[in-house]
């Protein structure tokens, strides 16, 4: 029976940052980073960025793939040890904790004295034709990492949500594009007050009420326009966009401890504010899997400095 003194569940920024912390220590962690862990591929959301011009030290930017392919490389430099398994089935309810890989659930359990969750959350996806083809060429799910993208720039370009989230991200749009079409499927805004009133009055939003996105068009390498559709009035039209952004929410990797830890109601980890402590001593949550507000890269890293130095600390505290 395999027994770690720590185990990280996870390939993000979150996952190795807590990695590099507890490798310096001297407490070389075990880290799951998956395969293909929920349809994405080790080193989470943040692969499906293209340019990232937002993570301080790297001025020229670099795509998302490597960034994560360094933190990696400074998480094994310092005796991380990385496995490319998913970890598909834990039981948090005694000490040592008890892990399953995907293909060995059979199997005798991987222990654990202490248990880091870094397993993120994935954007929800419309699924519309045209999607596969424009992803990351025009389509994406995350305003704030890419639209500041030259390809984004002096462009009509599209939101999809009706809450918080959506009008935040057609804000924050118009600094780069020309127009922002927020796509609502109901005939009002699900968004705080606030909110509403501040995409009403910029001049270069239009909310378009019970419209949804059919189809996504355009030439061999770029998202020229969007197939819509009056839900009222079936009517369907030509939306001529060269971006089109997703607000419809987040999905978080949490289906492993789902009613053994504390989560909120849409399934993120519940942690100690201040800390990456959850319900359960020993198991500490980072990353996106416990915000559901920021979901950046800088601050899934500094959420796993916290979960490597808080598991530090509880191991310490094991010896005593």
């Amino acid at each position: 029976m395999a027994h770690n003194k720590v185990t990280i569940i996870g390939s993000g920024p979150a996952a190795h940052t807590a990695a590099i912390y507890l490798a310096r220590a001297e407490i070389p962690p075990t880290l799951y980073e998956g395969m293909f862990a929920n349809g994405i591929a080790a080193g989470g959301q943040l692969t499906t960025t293209t340019e990232i011009e937002n993570f301080p030290g790297f001025p020229d930017a670099l795509t998302g793939s490597e960034l994560v392919e360094r933190m990696k490389q400074q998480s094994t430099k310092f005796g991380t040890t990385v496995i490319t398994e998913t970890i598909s089935k834990v039981d948090l309810s005694s000490r040592p904790f008890k892990l399953w890989t995907e293909f060995n659930e059979d199997a005798e359990p991987i222990t654990t004295d202490a248990l880091i969750i870094a397993t993120g959350a994935s954007a929800k996806r419309m699924h519309i034709p045209g999607e596969e083809t424009y992803w990351q060429k025009g389509i994406s799910a995350c305003a704030v990492c890419d639209g500041a993208v030259p390809i984004f720039r002096n462009k009509p370009l599209a939101v999809i949500g009706g809450g918080d989230s959506a009008c935040e991200e057609a804000e924050f749009l118009t600094k780069y594009g020309s127009k922002v079409y927020l796509l609502v499927r109901k005939d009002h805004l699900r968004a705080s007050t606030i909110m509403q009133r501040r995409v009403e009055k910029n001049e270069k939003i239009e909310i378009l009420y019970d419209t949804v996105a059919l189809e996504a068009q355009g030439d061999s390498k770029l998202l020229q326009s969007l197939k819509i559709k009056n839900v009222k009035t079936d009517t369907e039209s030509e939306l001529p966009v060269n971006g089109l952004f997703y607000a419809i929410g987040h999905t978080p990797a949490t289906q492993i401890v789902k009613g053994q830890i504390d989560q909120d109601e849409v399934g993120y980890i519940k942690t100690i504010p201040g800390t990456s402590e959850t319900s359960v001593p020993g198991v500490f949550a980072a990353g996106d899997v416990q915000d559901s507000r920021y979901r950046q890269a800088i601050t899934s890293a500094a959420s796993g400095c916290k979960a490597g130095l808080d598991a530090e600390k509880y191991l310490g505290s094991l010896e005593e």
